[in-house]
């Protein structure tokens, strides 16, 4: 008789869930595009469940050249047309905008710091924070880290960079280790 995981609850034990929770989910991420695609597909996110997001996250790679922010910045009225009569994606007009404004800005971060990288990890002090959760109700849904990243990100001319989707983006770039104690992936990315 085989044991299994102890997960997350919120992974609801879907596979779509799983699959991401056991191998990217909380895990540090300190490239720059992978930084900027969590931080797209969490805008996308915003008032739909994550399970909607990583059922079209390969839809949304092809229709946004792979998160390139570069490609991004460069869309005209045609692409952004485009990408409304997408089916495989979030035809929502304000979150599609609010990604080429996004992928601007990102640039322009990139430009003033070197890197996303080390501009979005200052909120953490450069280290992951690791809460000590034993279950789910206990995870907030922002912190004072994700309002002041919240803030910035806003004043650098961000959209949909709200607290809590600020905090959402905290947890899946591992820059907050917010799964629960009991989890099997708590200590294999707890770096106390």
């Amino acid at each position: 008789m085989g044991t299994e995981k102890i997960r997350c609850a919120w992974t609801g034990n879907n596979e779509f869930n799983n699959v991401y929770h056991d191998k990217e989910w909380g895990v540090p991420i300190h490239d720059d595009k992978k930084l900027f695609e969590f931080l797209i597909l969490d805008a996308f996110q915003a008032g739909l469940s994550w399970l909607t997001i990583l059922k079209k996250r390969e839809n949304f790679r092809k229709a946004f050249d792979g998160f390139n922010a570069e490609k991004i910045a460069k869309y005209n009225q045609t692409k952004i047309d485009e990408l409304l009569n997408n089916e495989g994606i979030i035809r929502n007009k304000l979150k599609i905008n609010a990604a080429v404004t996004n992928a601007k800005a990102f640039l322009e971060v990139k430009k003033e710091f070197g890197s996303f990288d080390k501009y979005i990890w200052q909120f953490v002090d450069y280290n992951t924070i690791t809460n000590k959760w034993k279950t789910i109700k206990e995870v907030p849904a922002s912190r004072k880290e994700s309002d002041s990243m919240s803030k910035d990100l806003k004043k650098r001319g961000f959209k949909f960079v709200g607290t809590t989707i600020c905090y959402a983006f905290m947890q899946a770039a591992g820059l907050v280790n917010d799964h629960t104690t009991d989890c099997f992936r708590y200590s294999e990315i707890d770096f106390d």
